[in-house]
């Protein structure tokens, strides 16, 4: 690979993991916001919305979230604020599980061991039974720098998630991180998405479908067959809509139904 492909790919990883903080911090100000006015009205507030990496597109919204972010220190969020506890361990963890997704695009499918991600693969399919999927739209392609479609956010604008975190499992999977901090997520891998914080991922998850270098910091939990791929790959070569490298994809990717299975 030439030093100036290199250097882009690094460029955009960068610019990848600055917008995720940013656009973190803007929600934790708005939660904390939130909590002050329930309590100056005696309501109760449960705030519960997980933001995710892979990073949303950019457009207007991101950079008011970023102008919020950038005004004043943001602080943590209050220790008071609610949230969903994880989903009671259901799961064999000795077992393997299949995630099938019937999309508008095709069927997609991706193995799920349940030994080395447990809380993972319990949270999805705890989900998955109550149709948490089911009609949401795969909300994000990066075609530049990253080779990922992001789905799994009930809102479709990447702010959605199930109101609780799963803890990180698994980040060794991929190896020992370079000297450029990143690790390889080969064509096929299924990951889970963060806020770029440890153990802040929740419902939203990407799908590899080109050789991708990231932190060794997103749980690889699953692995798409062949034919899935080949559809994931489909989306990505059709690209972006309005032909920008990150956002809606063009080809519209609706997950129909989800479904998670014992092997």
């Amino acid at each position: 690979m030439s030093s100036s492909e290199q250097r882009r790919r690094q460029l955009a990883r960068e610019k990848f993991e600055r917008q995720q903080k940013r656009r973190e911090e803007a929600r934790r100000r708005t939660r904390r916001i939130t909590a002050i006015v329930a309590a100056s009205v005696a309501v109760v507030a449960v705030v519960g919305v997980s933001a995710f990496v892979v990073a949303g597109k950019d457009g207007d919204k991101d950079k008011k979230s970023d102008a919020a972010a950038s005004q004043s220190p943001t602080p943590e969020p209050s220790e008071s604020e609610s949230k969903a506890p994880l989903p009671a361990m259901k799961i064999d963890k000795k077992a393997k599980y299949t995630m099938s997704l019937t999309t508008s695009q095709g069927d997609i499918g991706f193995s799920m061991d349940a030994a080395k991600t447990p809380q993972t693969v319990n949270s999805f399919k705890a989900l998955a039974d109550k149709g948490y999927f089911d009609d949401t739209k795969c909300h994000r392609l990066t075609t530049q720098g990253i080779f990922v479609l992001q789905c799994g956010d009930p809102k479709g604008d990447g702010t959605g998630g199930p109101g609780y975190n799963i803890p990180d499992e698994n980040l060794d999977a991929l190896g020992k991180a370079g000297a450029d901090g990143t690790v390889v997520y080969p064509p096929g891998t299924v990951a889970m998405a963060n806020t770029g914080q440890p153990n802040s991922g929740g419902s939203q998850f990407f799908l590899v479908y080109k050789e991708t270098k990231l932190p060794p910091t997103y749980t690889p939990f699953g692995t798409m067959d062949d034919a899935s791929l080949k559809a994931v790959q489909k989306v990505g070569e059709a690209g972006v809509e309005g032909g920008a490298g990150d956002g809606a994809p063009k080809k519209a990717v609706t997950v129909e139904k989800a479904t998670v299975e014992k092997s």
